[in-house]
């Protein structure tokens, strides 16, 4: 997760970098949304699994996780992008599948009070929180 979190803001910034330039209308909002969602949040979730946990997560849940959660950011660039809300709504399924994933394989966490441990689950349901309101801008901006 923390390759594709990482690719994911090099790319938001390279986005940023062509948006002035080649006047690119939704420029600065593929930008923000590859670094703060797919890459900034990416990286949070991954780093949250592999310290909080008592155990770490295996490759084949870290890949599933990535693959969910990368699938779901492509579909909803793709969707805005088209204007086609209906598969930002799709997009929006692997999002909370992967967030569900994350919550699960974090139900035992080593220090289950701590400031970390609840920071995470404050980054999750506030991505979580998000989709919604992602949705309801999409079909608005239809």
């Amino acid at each position: 997760m923390f390759t594709a979190g990482g690719a994911s803001v090099v790319a938001g910034g390279m986005a940023a970098a062509v948006t002035g330039p080649m006047q690119w209308g939704h420029g600065s909002w593929v930008a923000a949304f590859l670094v703060l969602v797919a890459g900034a949040a990416q990286i949070g979730i991954g780093a949250g699994q592999a310290h909080l946990g008592l155990h770490p997560p295996s490759a084949t849940f870290i890949a599933v996780q990535c693959a969910t959660w990368n699938t779901g950011c492509a579909l909803v660039i793709v969707g805005t992008l088209i204007s086609r809300p209906v598969i930002v709504f799709v997009g929006s399924a692997p999002l909370v599948a992967a967030l569900g994933m994350s919550a699960v394989g974090l139900r035992a966490t080593r220090a289950r009070r701590s400031v970390l441990s609840l920071l995470y689950r404050l980054l999750l349901a506030v991505l979580l929180a998000s989709i919604p309101i992602g949705l309801a801008l999409a079909w608005a901006g239809r």
